[in-house]
């Protein structure tokens, strides 16, 4: 493999995106109602806007919606989707916040944020969102809750697809130090063997939260679900909202 970069899970995997993503249409509901609720009528930012999933109907809703995507090929899957042409997106590193202006809604989804390889890089990402904020905007951020748990001797194998044509694997490798995993999502077919790396750099709830004190920003709330379900200590995931201290 070429080396890893802040592109290359979604070039590689754009054109195969939606087949592996675990959304259902309640979910992407529920995120878009909510978010377009948060927005308050405001300018609104994705980081890492990929194929336009949330983006498209936020803007549909009438929202003037901007993105910043690292994947050219990710792009090029968002502007053939209807409205997709009519996003401003900015190609760069999610983290930099390379746009003008300032937000009342700026949002990081599906586990997005932690695509940042290092803690600095992450911690940099919450400074330049809080720069971008408008006075009273929310920064939105949904992740999973690590679970080292998953991994024997820091490795994990798991199929998570079985077909008469295809097997799916995710094969992974857990740096407990770093807080890092290491994948390959691997499907095996009659067409062949396909390999889509991912690697990423996972946080804490409570480190996201010191992340944004350390940016001036503070926890407003933490949800379960998008439908803003209460928060527990046995939850997987979580959406947090942050807003200046």
């Amino acid at each position: 493999m070429d080396k890893y970069d802040n592109a290359t899970y979604g070039d590689r995997i754009a054109s195969h995106y939606d087949e592996f993503a675990p959304f259902s249409p309640e979910q992407t509901q529920a995120a878009v109602e909510t978010l377009a609720v948060l927005a308050k009528g405001g300018r609104v930012l994705e980081l890492g806007i990929g194929t336009g999933r949330i983006a498209l109907p936020l803007a549909a809703k009438g929202l003037a919606v901007h993105g910043i995507e690292a994947s050219a090929r990710m792009l090029e899957e968002l502007r053939r989707r209807p409205g997709g042409d009519k996003i401003p997106v900015t190609v760069g590193d999610l983290g930099d916040v390379a746009v003008d202006g300032r937000f009342s809604l700026i949002f990081v989804v599906f586990n997005t944020l932690f695509a940042l390889p290092t803690q600095e890089a992450q911690v940099q990402c919450f400074v330049n969102v809080a720069a971008h904020l408008e006075p009273g905007g929310v920064f939105v951020v949904e992740a999973f809750v690590p679970d080292p748990s998953r991994y024997i001797r820091n490795q994990n194998v798991a199929v998570t697809t079985i077909g008469l044509d295809q097997v799916r694997l995710a094969v992974s490798m857990h740096d407990p130090l770093s807080q890092s995993v290491n994948s390959q999502h691997i499907t095996i077919g009659n067409d062949g063997t396909r390999c889509y790396p991912v690697q990423l750099r996972y946080a804490w709830p409570s480190e996201l939260d010191l992340m944004a004190r350390l940016a001036g920003l503070r926890l407003k709330e933490r949800w379960s679900t998008w439908q803003r379900s209460p928060f527990t200590s046995s939850e997987s995931s979580h959406v947090s909202l942050y807003e200046r201290a």
